[in-house]
């Protein structure tokens, strides 16, 4: 098996380029309003949906572009929590606008997370998994099966973002399949996380509709899972038998 090379050179320079480019924006970022940081430490940490919908609000006509920023901040970081800014999108904006630009943001969080992560942990993700058999076998699945896996993981709700991107770093998938299951796979867990999170600080007033969509989701990804777990055991036995794996 032949080890990826991922050092500065066609896709790495991508890698790179960006890398450079979101380090130069977080100090930018720090030198146009020094409270930033702080501010998103506090709101991401605080628990308070209310705190964060009126962060959001004091902003205006700006409200829906800071909004915006922040969810892809938290989300490129990895490890703060984006549920409480995503569920404040919601109270904010309404459902249906809460959920696209929560979607749309977190996406490229993640995106950005994953470039990142990728650059700096896929070489000694290579060293560890060369000196394994079992982890060589797993290192090629995830090549040749990694959309399917990223798209079912990151379709489930409140499951930690930071973990999922850190092994679709470590891993073989391409570029272009993690973002593409990123696109489709964050909209459903987001807009169950956006509607759930709402209609649960309007308890009283939502609590049919909330109780529909727990119901619903449950079902679906019950599904879901099933679908999933007999296509990796499909895909499992195949590799088993297959001389070349």
């Amino acid at each position: 098996m032949s080890k990826r090379n991922l050092k500065p050179s066609g896709e790495g320079w991508v890698q790179l380029i960006a890398s450079i480019g979101f380090i130069v924006l977080l100090i930018i970022i720090n030198i146009v309003d020094p409270t930033f940081y702080p501010t998103m430490w506090h709101l991401a940490t605080s628990g308070s949906m209310e705190e964060v919908a009126e962060y959001i609000q004091s902003f205006g006509p700006m409200a829906m572009l800071v909004s915006m920023v922040l969810d892809i901040f938290v989300n490129a970081v990895g490890f703060l929590p984006s549920i409480f800014i995503s569920t404040a999108n919601g109270l904010v904006f309404g459902m249906w606008p809460g959920i696209i630009i929560s979607w749309l943001a977190e996406t490229i969080g993640v995106v950005i997370s994953f470039y990142i992560m990728r650059y700096f942990l896929r070489d000694t993700a290579d060293k560890l998994i060369a000196k394994s058999t079992v982890l060589m076998k797993v290192d090629d699945f995830s090549g040749k099966n990694g959309f399917v896996v990223m798209l079912f993981a990151r379709s489930l709700p409140y499951f930690p973002s930071g973990v999922i991107t850190a092994l679709g770093a470590i891993s073989k998938i391409k570029p272009r399949d993690y973002i593409l299951a990123n696109l489709i796979g964050k909209f459903p867990s987001t807009a169950l996380e956006v509607a759930i999170g709402t209609d649960i600080v309007n308890f009283q007033e939502n609590m049919g509709r909330l109780g529909i969509i727990v119901l619903v989701a449950g079902i679906v990804y019950f599904i879901l899972w099933k679908v999933y777990k007999n296509y990796i055991n499909k895909k499992n036995a195949e590799q088993e038998h297959d001389p070349n794996a």
